[in-house]
């Protein structure tokens, strides 16, 4: 299944209720995944541009974009994004295709 990282920032309101009433919201982001066939492989806060990020893995894209626009949605977060991860072995076979794309820049 493919892996998806994701990148998160919640609300002033959503850090001020989660200061009043802490909670562990990895058991949340699990459910969310699961709900559509994928696991959650990690969940982080962080210092810096974001205030979270999440690895998954979800059966395909739709399925990702589904959780990620329920959560989107539901107002705690100020920003998400999500970006689809490759292996190496995908990255090497999209290099090998890539010579068969007769690329023509701009103007050339």
């Amino acid at each position: 299944m493919p892996l998806y990282l994701s990148s998160f920032s919640y609300t002033p309101e959503t850090w001020a209720r989660l200061i009043g009433n802490p909670e562990d919201r990895r058991a949340a982001a699990e459910a969310y995944i699961e709900s559509v066939g994928g696991k959650l492989h990690g969940f982080w806060y962080a210092f810096g541009e974001h205030d979270g990020y999440s690895l998954w893995e979800a059966p395909d894209n739709v399925s990702m974009a589904a959780v990620a626009l329920a959560i989107g949605g539901g107002g705690a977060l100020s920003s998400i994004e999500t970006t689809v991860l490759m292996t190496v072995d995908e990255t090497m076979d999209a290099l090998r295709k890539a010579e068969q794309v007769k690329y023509r820049p701009p103007g050339a």
